[in-house]
């Protein structure tokens, strides 16, 4: 069974998302689970608080250190180790689908959510956080990026989607975005999908298919193409061409 356990300030909101579409069927079948855990309920402040000014000033509070380090030994006490504990941050690694598919292996993974301006880097330290990011800007706080990955790593877990192989041929899977897909009917308002998929011909189909990903990302994602043509040299090597052999006349005296 894969685990998440998310460390937030608003459980409802991981819990609201992932009891959805298949991460809701997912849970239901007992492949995976997803525990929130809020952070409030760790604080040994009187007032329950978790935030404060941050020392040196500036805007805004920070999430204090006690009840994240609390919540967090609560959580690896259940648990009986220590796994990843991802800090979702701008200043991370950004996520992917390689990324993905390195965490999909990991049966615990714990998520931390930051708020208000962020959190008290001792807290990040105790817990040996990996940061990561979901994209260059800055989000209220960290719950949607959780989301975001617990729905990218969750599709990988076997079981999950209907065919395990359906996300074995989606855009990044191989470097490339996705091909265009179509679906009955054959016209729509004059529409009409590519008689090649049409012609029941699985060889001339798969070829379509790799050369429509190539121009999509060609056009959508020059940097994803330069990487796949420097990946993969010999797909775009010229042919090369038959040497003419030459026939030379022997003279005899």
């Amino acid at each position: 069974m894969k685990n998440y356990y998310v460390m937030t300030l608003f459980p409802e909101m991981i819990q609201n998302v992932v009891k959805e579409s298949i991460t809701g069927r997912a849970i239901e079948k007992g492949l995976m689970q997803v525990k929130a855990y809020d952070i409030r309920n760790f604080t040994k402040d009187a007032h329950n608080h978790v935030d404060d000014y941050p020392y040196g000033g500036g805007a805004g509070m920070l999430m204090q250190v006690q009840p994240i380090v609390d919540c967090y030994q609560h959580i690896v006490s259940e648990i009986g180790h220590k796994p990843r504990v991802l800090f979702m941050s701008p200043q991370g690694r950004t996520f992917n689908q390689q990324m993905a598919e390195e965490l999909a292996k990991e049966d615990n993974l714990i998520f931390l959510c930051g708020h208000y301006e962020g959190v008290d880097e001792r807290a990040l330290e105790i817990l040996e956080v990996e940061n990561v990011s979901i994209g260059d800007y800055v989000l209220t706080g960290g719950e949607l990026p959780a989301l975001s990955m617990i729905d990218s790593i969750s599709r990988l877990v076997h079981g999950v989607l209907n065919k395990d192989a359906s996300h074995e041929i989606e855009s990044f899977s191989d470097g490339l975005l996705e091909y265009p897909q179509y679906t009955r009917p054959a016209e729509y308002n004059g529409l009409k999908v590519p008689d090649i998929l049409l012609s029941g011909d699985h060889k001339k189909v798969d070829e379509w298919r790799h050369a429509q990903s190539l121009l999509r990302t060609k056009e959508r994602r020059p940097d994803l193409y330069a990487a796949y043509v420097a990946a993969n040299p010999e797909e775009f090597a010229p042919p090369k061409k038959r040497r003419k052999r030459v026939h030379r006349a022997c003279n005899s005296e």
